[in-house]
C-alpha cells in the first residue's frame, strides 16, 4: 500500500521490496538544490515518529514545569514513582523497569539521596547492590507532584473518551512487549 495525497491507502505492487506495511510510514522527498530525492518516514503517520515527538514534548514541559515547581526534572520524578511503587528497588530493578540506562539510574538516585527525597540501604550480599528507599519528604513530594502529574496526564488525553484511552494503553504496552522482544534478538 501507499498513501495517496489525500491521507488514503491505494495498493500497489511491491516492487520496491518493502513490506507493504511500511508504505504507509514513508513520504517521498525531493532535494531541488541537490536534485536528489528518496523516501524517508513521515512526520504525521509513522508511529515512531509521533511517539518519540510526544515523548519528547512532554518530557520537555514536564521537566520545566517539575524543576520550576518542585525543584525536581523528570527523571526524578519517575524514581520517586518507581521508590513509591517498589520501596527497595535497586539501580538494576528501576533501569529494566523505567528503560533508561543503569548510569542515569544511580546518578539520579544520588541526586536524590543529596536532596534528602531518597536514601540508600546496606550493601546487598552480592557488594554491589543497595535497595533504595524514598524517605518521608520523598513520600510528601511524590503526593505534590503527583497531583500535578495527573493534572497534566488529564490535558495530554483532552477529547479522547475511556474507550480509546483504554485502547490507547493496549497498544503502548503491545509496544512495550515488541521492544522487549527486539532488545532480547539484539542481545543474543
Amino acid at each position: 500500500m501507499t498513501v495517496r495525497g489525500d491521507g488514503s491507502l491505494a495498493k500497489n505492487g511491491g516492487k520496491d521490496g518493502l513490506d507493504p506495511q511500511d508504505r504507509i510510514f514513508l513520504v517521498d522527498v525531493s532535494d531541488e538544490e541537490e536534485g536528489g530525492g528518496g523516501r524517508t518516514l513521515s512526520f504525521s503517520r509513522s508511529p515512531t515518529v509521533l511517539l518519540t515527538f510526544v515523548a519528547n514534548r512532554f518530557s520537555r514541559i514536564s521537566t520545566r514545569q517539575y524543576i520550576e515547581r518542585f525543584g525536581i526534572g523528570v527523571m526524578d520524578w519517575r524514581m520517586l514513582v518507581m521508590l513509591t511503587r517498589e520501596p527497595g528497588a535497586t539501580v538494576t530493578r528501576a533501569s529494566n523497569v523505567i528503560g533508561i540506562d543503569k548510569a542515569a539510574v544511580s546518578r539520579c538516585l544520588q541526586r536524590l539521596d543529596q536532596m534528602g527525597l531518597a536514601h540508600p540501604g546496606e550493601l546487598e550480599p552480592n557488594g554491589r547492590s543497595r535497595r533504595w528507599r524514598l524517605s518521608l519528604r520523598g513520600r510528601e513530594l511524590h503526593d505534590q507532584v503527583l497531583r500535578r502529574a495527573l493534572q497534566f496526564q488529564r490535558q495530554l488525553l483532552s477529547g479522547f473518551t475511556d474507550e480509546e484511552i483504554k485502547q490507547l494503553l493496549d497498544m503502548l504496552r503491545r509496544m512495550l512487549t515488541n521492544i522487549a522482544k527486539t532488545d532480547d534478538v539484539e542481545n543474543c
